[in-house]
């Protein structure tokens, strides 16, 4: 048993590296790879994905788990074994049904995609996107069509294995019951907080060496981390012990990079805290998007929009802008970053209507891929429900369909995994704050590794080794729940805005 669980910890880690390897890929493609290297790069992640395909479809795999059955029934269910075996032969049964070929045309699709995209964003030109993005569905319906059940089920399971469509219908029409209300009674008082300090002259420069001070706080370091600009901001982690960080810089508003660089760091925190005696195995990744989006909004919203936060942090924002700062406090920096208003902008939206942007997304997907919308269709169904859902006119499409990354990579059913984590990262919020009580006085003397601490002990060291409703329950202690999400958002909308 001994000789037959290495051999498979030894092909899976050969599937990890080159997993790996296309990571690093698609970072560079959006990073640093020249914009002619677009064709043949496609080319080259294709044929990574087909290698990966292959070596992971192999029937030795299947034959190795089978060997093990005996073996993983001999060990504690939450022991690194037993999850490794469990786990691999879930992703094992679920890649055997989707050919080879077909992995590397998703592949393919996404990277000549996202050059698509660029270009068709940049020219705000819907039909310069409409080809690029009609593959991308026709190879993800050809992908879907290797699995039962509903087709938006198919695409979520990627993301979130084991939800449905129907589950999280359920938690957003209770967000979009709870959330529009409150969209109203900041609609009726658009000046009650004044974010204007937020926009001036900020050199990219100073904002980089800005956020790193504040992430390196939170655990960046540079030994193991990077930070790097892009157009549309990610994280990838190659390894626990290389995490890349992307961000985009404003000059006119500190709030983009700002923001976004504490979101992707909190994505990053996750992937470092895996426990290391799961590298190089299928264990060694977040558990779901949505547990990764409940780290990413944690901490950029319940840590970095809160006034322990700025006490700690306005001294920072002073001395790197020290003219445009000097003449304001931090009462007046924490009022202005938690300026809402309906917008147009997903990654730049306030705490309460950033999950109707995506519940907006959702929709549209769901659609799309249910037979009731065509590609075509989706720029006027955008301007449509931006305008039910948040009242904003779209101007463009480049403001407005094209706007987000996802669907050029083909990332269907991704999207609603950020409400949702949105929501988990209240319900995380509420027991962190029982556990740790002293953790506004220590914001604000600029101590965050209590916290990220304790997300390691009760979330990230554990990787894959159960499933996301498991995690959940683990960490939050029972299910997807938006009330304690709706709670704090209510809280806030009364402080900024009145009751």
């Amino acid at each position: 048993m001994e000789e037959s669980y290495n051999q498979l910890k030894q092909r899976l880690a050969e599937v990890k590296d080159l997993d790996a390897i296309a990571g690093l890929m698609g970072w560079d493609q959006q990073t640093m790879m020249p914009p002619r290297g677009a064709g043949v790069r496609a080319e080259q992640m294709a044929t990574i994905a087909r290698l990966s395909h292959e070596r992971f479809t192999d029937d030795e795999i299947g034959r190795l788990l089978n060997d093990l059955t005996e073996f993983e029934a001999s060990l504690l269910a939450d022991s690194d074994e037993a999850s490794l075996i469990r786990v691999t032969r879930r992703d094992w049964n679920k890649a055997r049904r989707v050919p080879t070929e077909l992995a590397a045309e998703l592949a393919h699709a996404a990277a000549s995609g996202y050059e698509a995209w660029i270009t068709a964003r940049a020219s705000s030109d819907f039909a310069k996107f409409l080809p690029a993005l009609e593959r991308n569905v026709e190879v993800k319906r050809r992908y879907i069509a290797c699995f039962e059940g509903a087709p938006y089920d198919v695409l979520l399971d990627d993301f979130e294995p084991g939800l449905t469509t129907g589950e999280v219908s359920a938690v957003f029409d209770r967000l979009k019951a709870g959330l529009r209300p409150l969209v109203e009674r900041i609609a009726a008082r658009p000046d009650a907080v004044d974010d204007s300090c937020l926009t001036g002259d900020f050199p990219s420069d100073r904002q980089r060496a800005l956020v790193l001070r504040i992430i390196e706080r939170f655990g960046y370091n540079p030994e193991g981390w990077r930070l790097d600009p892009t157009a549309h901001p990610f994280a990838q982690s190659l390894a626990t012990t290389d995490i890349r960080l992307t961000t985009r810089y404003d000059e006119r508003n500190l709030a983009m990079a700002l923001f976004g660089t504490i979101h992707e760091c909190g994505h990053g925190l996750y992937e470092e805290g895996i426990s290391p005696s799961l590298e190089r195995t299928p264990l060694a990744h977040g558990c779901s998007m949505a547990l990764h989006e409940s780290q990413s909004r944690l901490w950029e919203n319940l840590v970095g929009r809160g006034r322990p936060f700025w006490r700690f942090a306005f001294p920072l924002l002073r001395e790197a802008f020290p003219d445009h700062f000097a003449a304001i406090d931090d009462e007046t920096v924490y009022r202005a970053v938690n300026k809402m208003r309906p917008s147009l902008i997903r990654v730049e939206a306030d705490e309460v209507t950033y999950p109707l942007h995506i519940i907006l997304r959702f929709e549209l997907e769901r659609d799309l891929f249910e037979g009731d919308l065509s590609p075509t269709d989706l720029p006027d169904a955008w301007n449509t429900k931006m305008r039910e859902y948040l009242g904003v006119e779209v101007p463009d499409v480049a403001n407005g369909v094209l706007q987000d990354v996802h669907w050029s990579a083909g990332l269907f059913g991704y999207f609603p995994t950020y409400a949702l984590g949105t929501v988990v990262a209240g319900q995380i919020w509420e027991r962190v704050r029982v556990d740790l009580p002293e953790l506004d006085e220590q914001f604000a003397r600029g101590e965050f590794l209590p916290l990220r601490e304790w997300l390691r002990e009760h979330l990230h060291q554990d990787g894959r080794k159960f499933t996301p409703k498991e995690t959940i329950a683990r960490v939050a202690g029972g299910p997807i729940d938006p009330e304690p999400f709706l709670r704090y958002v209510t809280a806030r909308v009364e402080e900024f805005y009145g009751g």
